[in-house]
């Protein structure tokens, strides 16, 4: 069973005009979730909501109560690599929630998230992805470059509960984690992923580079981003269906 996430609208409705799912959802508590079909296999798409509660209670859900047993989070993140462009596609090789840690001094000391901060280590790099889930981002990419103008590129996203719209902020993250994108979900459902033992998916199309003028661009770019994100989530699928189809006996 696929768990397919997004958070906004924008995402969910280039979602919806792809996949073959239900005209009408299920509402459990803030989370919607439509179930629907890929190639024979069954799937369930889910509209989080944003934000790293909604996105880790929407991939618990899909988890815990449909019995999906691989996540695809897909959507829209803001850019902090100055050489990559609006539009284009970065698949998650390496995720981290940067927020959380120890504050002291006015200044916070992030950790890793999910241990009790005092004492724990600064967080200093951001985690990859299980080996298997990068091979298989890599061959997505490799499917992808012809079918998309912009670029595609297999690299690290920091996750944090603020919208960046700082220059600073934005050089400075690039800087410490040689992150090339900044969202608000997917270092938490990596999180629920990982206690869960599933493979998590993390496709995300530039709306906006993150910096002073970010919440001007975002609106305009968004449904184009979530556009591109979509596509290459039907990609993905086609990989994953062809990998989990059965074998024929002689």
């Amino acid at each position: 069973m696929y768990g397919i996430l997004c958070a906004t609208v924008e995402e969910l409705t280039a979602l919806r005009a792809r996949l073959d799912v239900d005209a009408e959802p299920e509402t459990h508590g803030p989370t919607r979730v439509w179930r629907g079909r890929h190639a024979g296999e069954p799937l369930v798409l889910a509209q989080a909501g944003i934000g790293k509660v909604n996105a880790a209670a929407a991939a618990t859900l899909l988890l815990g109560l449909f019995d999906a047993s691989t996540l695809i989070f897909s959507g829209v993140a803001g850019g902090l690599d100055p050489e990559l462009p609006v539009g284009a596609v970065l698949l998650a090789e390496r995720l981290a929630i940067h927020d959380y840690g120890v504050m002291t001094g006015g200044t916070l000391t992030a950790t890793a998230s999910g241990v009790i901060p005092l004492g724990a280590p600064e967080l200093e790099a951001l985690s990859p992805v299980p080996e298997a889930v990068g091979a298989t981002l890599r061959r997505l990419a490799e499917v992808l470059r012809p079918r998309l103008e912009g670029p595609v590129r297999l690299g690290g996203i920091v996750t944090a509960d603020y919208f960046l719209n700082c220059a600073e902020t934005r050089s400075q993250l690039h800087a410490r984690f040689a992150a090339e994108a900044i969202d608000m979900e997917s270092g938490a459902v990596n999180q629920v992923a990982e206690a869960w033992g599933a493979p998590l998916y993390v496709i995300r199309t530039l709306s906006d580079l993150a910096g002073e003028e970010s919440h001007l661009t975002y609106p305009q770019m968004a449904q184009m981003a979530a556009h591109n994100s979509a596509l290459c989530v039907m990609a993905l699928l086609e990989i994953l269906t062809a990998v989990d189809a059965p074998t024929a006996q002689p």
